[in-house]
């Protein structure tokens, strides 16, 4: 008897697929982009066997294609990832996801004293990488540094 080896998950028609996500980050991608929200379709998978990556995640997101602060949000969480938008079941772009030099108005500063945290000031910080090749956030403002896994969205 023949054992069925894959899980077919079928094709959108039009939306977005992010792939290549580290598997403990889907769920997180999932949160920032308010997902768990959408009226749209939202298929996800986690622990997916990958040959570059080992492990990954994977999202397919029916009828939407996401802003480039949407886009940035997912360079911060999964700069591994890539999107790919679909439109009557072809790809019509697919792209890996760049880490923007600068990200303004999407992440709280870390620090509790920043002009940001205490006035309607919009925040602005330089994305840079710290000797692990982990993200890192420099507040243009206060100067002080966000580092990856203290990262909060607005």
């Amino acid at each position: 008897m023949d054992k069925r080896k894959e899980l077919i998950v079928s094709a959108i028609e039009n939306g977005t697929v992010i792939d290549h996500i580290p598997a403990n980050k889907v769920f997180e991608v999932i949160k920032i982009l308010d997902l768990e929200h959408s009226k749209n379709s939202v298929y996800f998978g986690t622990n997916l066997d990958s040959k570059k990556y080992g492990k990954k995640g994977i999202i397919k997101i029916s009828d939407k294609y996401f802003a480039p602060e949407d886009v940035n949000k997912i360079a911060l969480v999964a700069p591994s990832a890539s999107l790919i938008e679909i439109k009557d079941f072809e790809v019509i772009n697919k792209h890996s996801i760049e880490t923007p030099e600068r990200i303004d108005g999407i992440v709280k500063c870390f620090n509790p004293n920043c002009v940001t945290n205490k006035e309607h000031v919009p925040t602005k910080f330089a994305v840079m990488k710290d000797e692990d090749g982990k993200v890192k956030l420099k507040c243009h403002y206060c100067e002080k540094y966000t580092k990856e896994n203290n990262i909060e969205f607005i």
